[in-house]
């Protein structure tokens, strides 16, 4: 996704001595569900209920969850293809009264241009209150059984082969967890491209339709993600693995791996061949099993 264009606001849209108090119009921003309707907290509900008006990514998934709970709050579409538009007309409605803005599932403004409708908020000098919930990202790491201290969020990988492969290779020697969405229909082939940057052995957990009614989280590893989700359907929260640098490492392991390199160095194996088993036995990213190769004598 491209990064969304900054908005202009017409001056007399912006004020520059209003007081930031309670007493003054707010933009509440609120996290919905990511999947299950009963995953929405007592004072999001009673947010959307006291609003004038709730910006929605898709007004149709944001109806349902207004008819669940029998909320009558109007809503407004507010999502990339018309939100330059949009922004302005939010911006003079916050002169007078308390706007909520909601995306799709979980909390606004993480890949979606709910940051916009922030910035032209605080610009303007309104109010902007967070109505913590649900998000997939930490919902995914949560259960993953991988380090949740540190992680790094991708968001979407690219869609193009050659930008997709820059931007793992970018990150295969990030010791942190890695957390990014995907969609089923490229599913198989960032997978595969995740193996080849980061090795097949690298430990993934792939949460699937988190939170509804088919909900799966597969703990494995890349090369085995690959043959389990051959046709894959619902969206795809993916948590991987960070690297392990040797001295991370059980003693044993390094050992085997320092081994089976000058093995394969004495017998003048094929640097691309030595690459592909140093992955597929020991999980070693490419960029790993050369900078060995070239230190091992």
């Amino acid at each position: 996704m491209k990064p969304l264009p900054s908005t202009q606001l017409h001056k007399s849209q912006m004020t520059s001595e209003r007081p930031n108090d309670s007493t003054m119009p707010t933009l509440y921003i609120i996290a919905t569900p990511i999947g299950n309707l009963e995953d929405i907290s007592l004072r999001a509900l009673r947010v959307l209920k006291e609003v004038a008006l709730i910006a929605a990514e898709d007004t149709r998934t944001t109806r349902k969850l207004l008819q669940r709970y029998d909320i009558h709050t109007p809503l407004v579409s507010f999502f990339e293809g018309n939100y330059a538009q949009r922004i302005p007309e939010l911006v003079a409605r916050l002169d007078r009264e308390d706007i909520a803005l909601v995306s799709e599932a979980g909390v606004p403004g993480i890949r979606d241009p709910g940051l916009e409708l922030v910035n032209a908020a605080l610009a303007a000098e309104y109010n902007v209150v967070p109505i913590p919930g649900p998000s997939a990202i930490t919902t995914a790491l949560s259960v993953s059984g991988l380090p949740g201290e540190e992680f790094l969020f991708l968001g979407f990988l690219p869609s193009r082969k050659t930008d997709r492969r820059k931007v793992l290779e970018e990150v295969a020697l990030e010791t942190r967890t890695l957390v990014l969405f995907e969609s089923p229909h490229r599913l198989q082939d960032s997978l595969q491209d995740m193996a080849s940057a980061f090795g097949a052995g690298r430990r993934v957990a792939v949460c699937r339709e988190l939170t509804k009614l088919h909900e799966e989280v597969f703990r494995t590893t890349l090369a085995e993600a690959l043959e389990r989700f051959t046709t894959p359907r619902g969206e795809f929260t993916l948590v991987i693995e960070g690297t392990r640098d040797m001295e991370g490492r059980e003693p044993s392991q390094v050992e085997d791996i320092l081994a089976d390199m000058r093995l394969l160095k004495t017998a003048r194996a094929p640097v691309k061949e030595v690459m592909a088993q140093m992955a597929r036995v020991y999980g070693l990213s490419r960029r790993q099993a050369y900078k060995l190769w070239l230190e091992v004598e």
